[in-house]
Parts: structure tokens; sequence; C-alpha cells
């Protein structure tokens, strides 16, 4: 599990983007949860996600924050990559972001598929 707290933040909001290797949905929910488990992450509004497992196909999540786990997938799908699971976490700032969130989610995307090759 790779973890880029920080990547940036928007209007009081802030992001963060993990990347981990997973095979199973049985493996997304454990990653999920570990990352839960961090004190500050528990703190979190969001955390979106999205997997294309070889032997389960796409899976996603959005946990709150509509269409961010299809960007993900989308991305995710564009690079080929499966068994990896990248989530893109929300502390939420008080001021809706619009269309801009989408963007963020992109951003936060592209920097955690920057470190797959160190994914655990």
């Amino acid at each position: 599990m790779v973890v880029l707290e920080d990547v940036l933040r928007d209007r009081g909001s802030r992001y963060a983007a993990t990347i981990g290797k997973v095979h199973s949905p049985q493996d997304i929910d454990t990653f999920l949860g570990t990352l839960r488990r961090r004190r500050k992450f528990d703190k979190a509004t969001h955390h979106s996600w999205a997997a294309i497992l070889a032997n389960g196909g796409p899976m996603k999540g959005d946990d709150g924050e509509s269409g961010a786990g299809a960007v993900i997938l989308k991305m995710l799908g564009r690079e080929g990559l499966s068994d990896h699971i990248v989530v893109i976490t929300r502390w939420y700032g008080g001021v809706r972001l619009g269309g801009d969130r989408f963007a963020h989610i992109v951003t936060c995307t592209r920097a955690a598929l920057a470190h797959r090759n160190d994914a655990i």
C-alpha cells in the first residue's frame, strides 16, 4: 500500500491518493478497512475507489462522491492496470467544488498511478 497524503488542496478540501495490489473482492474490503483504520483517514468524508480484477472484472465505489469511482476506473482501464486498487480520499472543506472535483480526482489518480510499481 502506497499512501500519498495531501496530494492537493482546494477551498478547504484536502485529497490523498492510495494505490495497492488486490486480487479479489475480499482483498478490496481488507484494503479499504486497513486504510480506514488509520486515524487520519478514519475522519475522511469520502474514500472513492476503483479496481480491475483479472479474475473478477471492474469494480468501483463512490462512497458518496458521485461519479468518482467511474473516473478512477476509466483511468485504470486506459492504463491496462489490473489487480490494483486506487483510492482517492477527500476531507470535505465546507465548499462545494462542482466539476472541479473531477479534475482533482484525475490529478490524484495520476499521482497514485505514478507509484504503481511501488505498490505491495
